[in-house]
């Protein structure tokens, strides 16, 4: 591991970028229809309930990685391989979110420009700033927080001015019972993003004040939660529910419906900007986490000799993956049964191995 620290504002502008991700864009809990913006609340309190499972694991072991407490719960050998399939993971979905902002850009507002470009740029510009570290990373979230920050009202006041929104569109609540409302949001909503947020116990040892890392994590897994949740409600609101199902992009299609006085228009920009940002920070943890666990577990002394490498191995996946964005679609509901093993299942046999451990030992100390 680098010897570098980031700060607890840092680490909350770093986790609420990462939770925008690609769900602020894409066709995020339309399987629960109008009462979407409800799965994606209930998802954030299990968010929540994961955060913790996640916390005790960091606090018991403060100065390690995943990739190294891993095998402190579940042996040498054993943690070793289930440490690499973590790796091996964050590198899918880097590779996942890298093609879908270059389908986005590709359909959107770059149709002439090849793929690989626009890939290879972006997995070039994120092997940088890892080069540099964790340290450059964290305080260009901070920046490009408060970026994010500003895109996300003026998009919204616009929005809400157009006179395009109307609010009965969500209307009846609870069209058709609780039923696909718990089925979407557990586990689908529950593992994109909020489980994705296991990428940051990698990062955890970085934090200057770990005791602060409660508040950071809650802070943003919160906020994100509410305002994915909102960005459901408005995008229905100008669409309907009809186009909602059937858009790859929705909140696209609702800003760049956006016309005032035949002036204010062409607002999708600022969709893409965001995402942009939004992509770029996500992939790049997900790139940083799989360099420093391969770092870990090969003992290497520095991620930096294999940076360039895996980022290679990022680009030919994103480019590999899937011919179309709909077969992407496809192959990551399939994904979905490994993400429900690896960020619930496993965390949650680390944790109830990690309690049955340390009250054997309690009790042989106390003999």
């Amino acid at each position: 591991m680098e010897k570098a620290k980031i700060s607890v504002i840092q680490l909350f502008a770093l986790m609420f970028i990462f939770e925008m991700g690609t769900a602020l864009v894409v066709n995020y809990g339309a399987y629960a229809g109008k009462d979407a913006w409800l799965s994606i609340l209930l998802a954030m309190c299990g968010g929540i309930v994961l955060f913790f499972v996640y916390y005790f694991l960091f606090r018991q072991y403060p100065k390690l990685p995943l990739t190294g407490y891993i095998r402190g719960v579940f042996g040498k050998y054993v943690g070793w391989i289930v440490g690499l399939s973590y790796c091996v993971h964050f590198l899918y979905i880097c590779g996942r979110n890298v093609r879908e902002l270059g389908d986005l850009l590709v359909s959107s507002t770059l149709s002439e420009t090849p793929l690989l470009a626009i890939n290879l740029t972006l997995v070039l510009v994120m092997c940088y700033v890892i080069h540099l570290g964790i340290e450059v990373i964290g305080r260009t979230a901070e920046v490009f927080f408060v970026i994010l920050l500003l895109l996300g009202a003026g998009g919204n006041f616009f929005v809400l001015v157009s006179g395009d929104v109307d609010f009965h569109q969500i209307r009846p609540f609870l069209e058709h019972g609780w039923k696909p409302i718990l089925t979407t949001a557990f586990p689908h909503l529950l593992i994109f993003p909020f489980g994705e947020m296991i990428a940051f116990t990698m990062l955890l040892p970085y934090l200057n004040r770990p005791q602060l890392a409660k508040r950071a994590w809650l802070g943003a897994v919160i906020s994100s939660g509410l305002i994915l949740s909102w960005m459901f409600v408005l995008n229905t609101s100008v669409l309907g529910i009809d186009v909602m199902e059937r858009s790859v992009f929705p909140t696209l299609t609702a800003v760049g419906k956006v016309n005032l006085f035949d002036f204010i228009e062409r607002l999708d920009a600022i969709v893409v900007f965001t995402l942009l940002i939004t992509v770029f920070f996500k992939a790049s943890i997900y790139l940083y986490a799989a360099v420093i666990g391969i770092a870990d577990l090969f003992k290497l002394k520095t991620y930096h000799q294999i940076l360039f490498p895996t980022g290679t191995i990022v680009i030919f996946l994103s480019l590999t993956m899937a011919s179309s964005f709909s077969e992407q679609g496809e192959e990551g509901f399939l994904n979905h049964y490994l993400s429900i093993a690896q960020l619930i299942v496993v965390p949650l046999l680390m944790l109830v191995v990690s309690i049955i451990r340390n009250r054997f030992k309690k009790k042989m100390n106390e003999q």
